[in-house]
């Protein structure tokens, strides 16, 4: 056997700089030259650069601070007593995102800009801070004034320097100045010409630097100062029913001088309905001018409210709107936020000088003066070339119902095992738009075992937040009222010699007109009701017929919820046992509020928030309506001064009035609704007091036949229903009914003893 041995002492790379030159030469050509090179390594060194190539990259480092500002540029100019200057910085941002980056602190910074738009600014502990992406390069224009301080002999001013890696600064005065002084850094060149000195000087970054310089006469002509002002309008516009409400929030920062007026100009078309704020001792209209008196003219900053009206056609509108303006100003700009009462449609077109914005994007202060949904946001800055106003095309539509389902009726029928065990069925009549689900709250330890819907079978559907009947089933479009079923099994404590029972309907969250309610009891048991919120039948309907009889004799007219008296104009219903008229209505103040609004809520007995109720303010020929928002509370704005009557109303409850004096100080109306009933109508007009309570329930609940319900439940549980249960085929059977159940449970407390 021959054997061969092969060592590989080398590799031979070829490189070269130039594709084409090797390929071979076209036929015709001369032979080209080879550039390539060849380069001999050792196996050893080969390896090496194969084991360099491989290893990972190094992890690239975060930068140790997120924004640099690496240069500024300020350049000065002093005229008569002010001082303005304009501030070129120049920076990095290094990290990812939106970054705070410091830029100059104790200083009056008129204008932010960067490539011609405005630079967010933030306040952090006396430092201006601006809001700029990265990671990029920056370039930011500040515009800054200050005052002039005179003293015998001399004239200065404290000049705010960048925390910058380099500051310089040109600093240009009047007059032939030849002992300029700076107190933080070191002045590199002086120049006169045309009877100014300018100076260039290095500057210590972020330290202020104070300029002075010496003055011929000792005491300078004092110089009329003239009043330099900066305002910020936040206005909310809403759209009513029938007008146009204005709120503007101004926000006056002055600059130089002591204004003692400030002039508002009021927008075309609108009337003044009030002007309110601390600083402003009074104010007076003159042609579309409100002139404002401050109070203290050495304050630096006003804030003020001013509330306009105007009236629009109603329904779908057109208008065009101008804002509030103030005359005299420096610089005038601001937000605008458009609101709307009902169910709209806005199209608004803005000005020159406008754009528009996100709502999110509004000031805080501006957003929470809305209370009705924000539909439409702009800012402005206002300048003799861009006038700003919205022409607005507004389109109304009529409101529907929002509830998507509701049943007429319930009727709960419940047989209960000497062993404490209930099974309970709830038949619903139902009216359903598009509601898929019944949310249930069962009794704890309770379990569906059967669900129908129109008749058929269905699921229930078990969460995580309660258990689900389905209204619903495919191939169903309900067009009418129709029934909806359940059945659970709830298991209790078994039945002693004696004792109390405590028993509840599952909480539904669809409005219930009426509950009626069927419980069967053993026959060896006696039962009497002592508690719950539940009505004995046969009470009520011996008391509903003598109040139609009374009241038939004392010209009153009655109703399935109760009676009411003819002409009062308040609707039936009472106050539940043991609720004065006073605990029905109550008034207050409402500090926080504006001047002409009223608010309040309106709630049940049991104090649980009523929506959807009625508010009605009326007082001569002005009425005003707002219903109740989901959590109960409402507010009307713009009401005027005089007596006037507030009534609540909710359909199944006690309508509630008070009448009271208002002179434009905000109120707060609070309405008990109680459950209308046997009763009558209560109306409070100041503090006297009118009311009928309604008597307390049979102590006893009267025993009667079983129904049928009772027997066609006993049959299903026999030989239909997929539970092992032995229901009582003898006992009593007591009804109770509950009128409007809204997201509550039907509750009722048993006392018992065996015979």
């Amino acid at each position: 056997m021959r054997i061969q041995r092969f060592v590989f002492v080398g590799v031979a790379l070829l490189f070269t700089s130039d594709p084409a030159a090797a390929q071979p030469a076209r036929p015709g050509e001369p032979p080209r030259s080879d550039p390539a090179r060849t380069v001999t390594l050792s196996l050893t060194e080969y390896n090496r650069l194969v084991d360099l190539a491989g290893r990972p990259a190094p992890p690239t480092t975060a930068p140790p601070v997120s924004a640099v500002l690496a240069s500024a540029d300020l350049r000065v100019r002093v005229d008569r007593d002010t001082v303005h200057g304009v501030f070129n910085l120049a920076g990095d941002v290094l990290r990812s995102g939106i970054t705070r980056v410091p830029l100059i602190a104790g200083a009056t910074i008129i204008e932010a800009n960067a490539d011609g738009r405005p630079v967010p600014l933030a306040i952090d502990g006396g430092a201006h801070t601006a809001l700029l992406p990265g990671p990029a390069p920056f370039a930011v224009t500040l515009e800054w004034g200050a005052p002039l301080a005179f003293a015998p002999g001399r004239a200065s001013f404290s000049m705010p320097v960048p925390p910058a890696g380099a500051a310089r600064a040109t600093i240009d005065i009047p007059g032939e100045q030849a002992d300029i002084h700076l107190s933080a850094g070191i002045i590199t060149r002086r120049t006169v010409a045309a009877g100014r000195t300018v100076v260039e000087a290095a500057l210590r970054p972020g330290t202020p630097a104070e300029v002075w310089w010496s003055m011929r006469d000792s005491t300078p002509v004092a110089a009329a100062r003239e009043v330099r002002m900066l305002a910020d309008v936040f206005t909310l516009v809403t759209i009513g029913e029938s007008d146009l409400r204005m709120t503007a929030l101004v926000d006056v920062t002055v600059v130089q001088g002591e204004p003692r007026t400030i002039d508002v100009r009021l927008p075309g078309g609108y009337e003044l309905a009030g002007v309110t704020g601390s600083v402003i001792d009074s104010s007076e209209a003159r042609d579309g001018i409100v002139v404002l008196t401050v109070s203290d003219p050495a304050v630096r900053r006003h804030q003020f409210l001013l509330s306009l009206e105007r009236t629009h056609e109603g329904g779908s509108f057109s208008i065009d709107t101008d804002f509030v303006a103030l005359s005299g100003v420096q610089r005038d700009r601001g937000e605008i936020a458009v609101a709307g009462v009902g169910t709209l449609e806005l199209n608004a077109a803005e000005r020159a000088g406008m754009h528009r914005i996100d709502v999110r994007e509004l000031n805080p202060a501006l957003q929470s003066l809305a209370r009705v949904p924000i539909l439409a946001a702009f800012r402005y800055q206002r300048s003799a070339a861009a006038q700003v106003g919205l022409a607005m095309n507004v389109q109304r539509f009529a409101d529907a119902g929002v509830l998507a389902a509701v049943a007429d009726r319930a009727v709960a029928t419940t047989l209960i095992t000497a062993e404490g065990r209930a099974l309970t069925e709830v038949v619903l009549q139902v009216r359903n738009r598009a509601q898929p689900f019944l949310k249930v709250t069962l009794p704890p330890g309770a379990a569906i075992v059967s669900v129908e819907v129109a008749g058929e079978g269905a699921k229930p559907v078990v969460g995580s937040d309660g258990t689900r009947v389905p209204l619903l089933r495919p191939g169903f479009r309900p067009s009418g009222v129709y029934s909806v079923s359940y059945v659970y099994l709830h298991a209790a404590a078994p039945f002693a010699k004696k004792g109390e029972l405590a028993m509840s309907l599952p909480k539904m969250d669809i409005p219930v007109g009426i509950v009626e309610w069927e419980t069967f009891v053993p026959d060896r048991y006696d039962v009497q009701i002592v508690g719950g919120n539940v009505i004995d039948r046969q009470f009520a309907a011996e008391a509903e017929a003598k109040l139609a009889g009374a009241a038939a004799r004392r010209g009153y007219r009655a109703g399935s919820g109760g009676v009411s008296r003819v002409g009062t104009g308040v609707g039936a219903g009472g106050v539940g046992a043991g609720l004065s008229a006073v605990d029905a209505v109550s008034i207050s103040l409402a500090p926080g509020s504006l001047p002409g609004q009223i608010r309040g809520t309106a709630k049940d007995s049991s104090g649980a928030a009523l929506p959807g109720a009625t508010i009605v303010l009326q007082s001569g020929s002005f009425q005003r309506a707002a219903v109740t928002a989901g959590d109960g509370t409402f507010l009307i704005s713009g009401v005027p001064s005089g007596t006037m009557t507030a009534t609540a109303r909710l359909n199944g409850f006690v309508a509630q009035s008070r009448s009271f004096d208002f002179d434009q100080q905000p109120r707060l109306l609070d309405f008990v609704l109680p459950l209308a009933g046997v009763t009558e109508s209560v109306i409070v007009a100041g503090s006297a007091i009118a009311h009928a309570t309604a008597p307390p329930p049979a102590a006893a609940p009267q025993k009667a036949e079983p129904s049928q319900n009772v027997i066609n439940l006993q049959r299903r549980a026999a030989g239909v229903l997929p539970i092992r249960i032995d229901v009582p085929r003898a006992g009593t059977s007591h009804q109770f009914v509950k009128p409007l159940v809204v997201d509550q449970e039907a509750t009722v407390v048993l006392r018992y003893k065996r015979r």
